[in-house]
């Protein structure tokens, strides 16, 4: 009887080992990440049409000083703005040769607006489980950006990484709004 008692202890143990694993796992999301200033930034890649090399952008009179202008991508105008500027992240010291190393655009496209976002670096990817993603609201109450447009912080090892949401950013977003009407 005791060899039967021991024999069920041990697969509720198992039983449960197996359970918290599958709890750890938990929902995946793919981000892309990439660098603003010296901080790293990320977005749901579901929100990324596509990377290119930034092309010629050409600059639109009376627009906020982040909307860098307009380019044509693959055949499309679209508004290229620089997020190191729209966050406040420029040293204005560094701002001239920030604006010569934006190398990449990540094109971001929605129902209602598409718009270029200018990075310096190839964007990477990262695959995190939700539960990594610190979304408390005392971290996002200390910021100017509407609550909506920053997710949280997520935690990858000794890595934090902001992670942002464009849509909710473009939306409220009123500069963006009125190049996109051009």
């Amino acid at each position: 009887m005791e060899n039967n008692e021991t024999a069920t202890v041990e697969e509720v143990k198992k039983e449960a080992a197996s359970y918290t694993k599958k709890n750890d796992v938990g929902e995946r999301m793919q981000l892309i990440i990439f660098k603003l200033g010296k901080e790293e930034y990320a977005m749901n890649i579901d929100q990324i049409k596509e990377v290119v090399i930034t092309p010629r952008i050409a600059k639109v009179p009376q627009t906020a000083v982040y909307i860098k202008g307009v380019a044509n991508i693959r055949g499309n105008i679209i508004a290229i703005m620089d997020l190191e500027e729209r966050f406040n992240l420029i040293d204005k010291t560094d701002q001239a040769t920030s604006e010569a190393i934006a190398n990449y655009t990540l094109v971001v496209e929605s129902e209602e607006f598409k718009v270029g976002i200018l990075v310096k670096e190839v964007p990477n990817t990262l695959s995190v489980n939700t539960a990594d993603i610190d979304s408390s609201s005392e971290i996002i109450r200390y910021t100017a950006l509407d609550e909506r447009c920053i997710k949280g912080i997520v935690k990858s090892g000794e890595r934090m990484i902001i992670m942002t949401d464009m849509f909710e950013l473009l939306a409220i977003d009123e500069h963006v709004k009125k190049v996109n009407n051009l």
